[in-house]
């Protein structure tokens, strides 16, 4: 009996312990995490039901925007702009993308990575070359 009872609770503190493991759960939520635009350009709004999260890195193609000077991303609303794209936070749950034209004639990938604690969520926009 007592054997069985030491059983039970490894088994139980095995099943707990690995339960905790493997990061946070989706605590942003996003509405869409990709769409396709049109060589023309586009754009997308997105919401959001959690609201603690904040834009950590975005990349087109291969190049890397991460170093956001001056915009607090934590705040509840700012605006990222670069040559061919828009990022803006309007609210705390609400995202506005834009991207101008795509002038090349290859697809165009744009990703935007999101952050809330431990938890990591992107938006991939596609668009199509022209």
């Amino acid at each position: 009996m007592k054997k069985a009872l030491i059983f039970i609770l490894l088994v139980f503190s095995i099943t707990l312990i690995l339960s905790s493991c493997g990061g946070w759960r989706d605590n942003i939520k996003l509405s869409t995490k990709s769409a396709e635009f049109s060589a023309n350009g586009d754009s997308i709004l997105i919401t959001t039901k959690g609201n603690s999260w904040w834009l950590t890195e975005i990349t087109v193609d291969y190049n890397k925007f991460y170093n956001f000077d001056g915009i607090d991303v934590h705040a509840d609303s700012y605006v990222v702009k670069q040559d061919c794209f828009v990022f803006q936070r309007r609210d705390k749950n609400t995202i506005f993308i834009k991207l101008e034209p795509n002038p090349n004639n290859l697809k165009r990938t744009v990703t935007f990575e999101l952050e809330a604690g431990d938890y990591f969520d992107r938006v991939t926009i596609t668009q199509n070359p022209n």
